[in-house]
């Protein structure tokens, strides 16, 4: 903040951030209530999508490229197997390693569950032109960049 800004919300930097957090948190409010249908909240379309893409991700891999910790994957993979959407198997090189896969029932569940996503996002989206839809893409990807140089460098 500087002299002219005193309070974090006179700050248009702060305001706009403030505004991308909005609109982040209130399409995951309707993703949920729309994928709630399916018996899955948000953790589990992530999970279910990643799996849907690159089938066979190792429980770390999946974590990692969820951001999270694999205690939280600890959480909600046995959930998820429990519903019968994935499950684990051997890995054929190394019986130690667990590969993640999605059942027919999870494989279904998620072509259903993104093609409402898909559909939320267009609709939501397709308030604003490609062009600004492609601007605000590319500040973000900026920005996470930014964020992902900046934690490396804390480290």
């Amino acid at each position: 903040m500087n002299s002219s800004n005193h309070f974090p919300w006179d700050n248009p930097r702060f305001r706009t951030w403030v505004a991308v957090g909005r609109g982040c948190q209130m399409m995951n409010q309707a993703l949920a209530r729309e994928i709630a249908k399916f018996g899955i909240k948000l953790p589990h379309l992530d999970i279910l999508a990643n799996l849907y893409r690159f089938e066979g991700m190792t429980q770390q891999e999946l974590a990692r490229k969820l951001l999270v910790g694999r205690s939280n994957m600890s959480m909600l993979l046995p959930h998820m197997e429990k519903k019968g959407l994935i499950e684990r198997r051997s890995d054929a090189a190394d019986k130690r390693v667990l590969r993640l896969s999605l059942t027919d029932k999870g494989r279904k569940v998620a072509e259903d569950a993104m093609r409402l996503q898909t559909a939320l996002i267009e609709e939501v989206m397709g308030q604003v032109s490609l062009p600004q839809c492609e601007s605000v893409a590319q500040t973000m990807e900026n920005l996470t960049g930014f964020l992902i140089a900046r934690e490396k460098a804390a480290k």
